[in-house]
């Protein structure tokens, strides 16, 4: 289970998924593509594959991960991408810092539903 009233930056839901599903101090990703491995299964994700990750108050998450934090996130991947991808990063920066676009909790969402389809439940 995550809860939400604890995710309000992406480094906390890194932090709280891990620990949800491998106790404390648990690994469960640290940046998008690792999260994703993770979910894929192999590097994380229980042994089983019958697994739910319910995401109580995600609607709390959904705006603490909205335009603020994703372009705080683009700013710091801006600072740290290869040349050929700022312009590209530079255009999402700016589109979250009008409120365009996808945020950090669209991109948590995405993943899920594309790496690990029926695990998330939001309540």
């Amino acid at each position: 289970m995550l809860d939400g009233s604890q995710i309000r930056t992406l480094e906390d839901f890194w932090r709280v998924i891990g620990e949800a599903i491998n106790g404390l101090g648990g690994y469960f990703g640290r940046n998008l593509d690792a999260f994703a491995d993770c979910l894929s299964g192999g590097f994380g994700a229980p042994d089983d594959d019958d697994y739910v990750v319910e995401w109580r108050d995600h609607q709390v998450s959904r705006g603490y991960l909205g335009y603020p934090e994703t372009a705080r996130q683009l700013q710091i991947r801006l600072s740290r991408c290869h040349p050929t991808n700022r312009p590209a990063v530079r255009a999402d920066l700016d589109a979250a810092r009008e409120e365009r676009g996808t945020t950090v909790f669209d991109w948590l969402i995405e993943i899920f539903e594309d790496r690990a389809p029926g695990v998330l439940r939001l309540q």
